[in-house]
């Protein structure tokens, strides 16, 4: 046994918040984030593309099943393959687009080997962001579903690194 003893552990010293205030700012409230007419809930979302690609061998994990992290590569390149087809594909000197965020619902593996086709559509467009469903299916059968959900993407400002105005040939593609 050790002679000498266990440290109690230090309080923090209480801190003293400060009553909150209301600030008032000669900002005006953020304008109303538009959405387009073509992705309503009662109408069917804009289609965008549908790519076909090939399982790779190298795209298998351990498991014998292509590994989470392909499924975002995937839906990269479905989505660089729509860009393609934008005039300026959505960039310039100024403006270029960012993924803000990804959510992917796995919903089956896919085994090797395979065709899939991926799928990619409007679910809403802002003023400077929009939000690109997909879906990852077998080509053969679109009835069997891999992978569904959608990316944000968002066109920054070069210099600032601050959100952006969408492109116009963006949102006409998106339209």
């Amino acid at each position: 046994m050790s002679d000498t003893a266990t440290p109690k552990p230090r309080k923090s010293p209480a801190r003293k918040r400060k009553p909150a205030t209301k600030k008032t700012t000669d900002r005006a409230a953020p304008a109303a984030r538009e959405v387009s007419p073509a992705v309503e809930a009662d109408q069917a979302p804009v289609a965008l593309i549908r790519v076909p690609l090939s399982v790779r061998w190298r795209d298998l994990d351990a498991f014998n099943h292509v590994n989470n992290s392909k499924y975002l590569s995937y839906l990269e390149e479905a989505r660089l393959r729509w860009m393609l087809g934008v005039p300026g594909q959505g960039l310039d000197d100024h403006v270029a687009p960012v993924v803000a965020a990804a959510h992917l619902n796995y919903r089956r593996p896919i085994e090797w080997p395979a065709e899939v086709d991926i799928e990619l559509f409007v679910e809403r467009l802002g003023n400077t962001s929009v939000s690109i469903g997909h879906r990852i299916v077998d080509a053969k059968d679109d009835q069997v579903l891999y992978c569904d959900g959608n990316v944000v993407m968002v066109w920054i400002d070069r210099g600032t690194g601050r959100a952006a105005e969408l492109p116009v040939a963006v949102r006409e593609a998106c339209s």
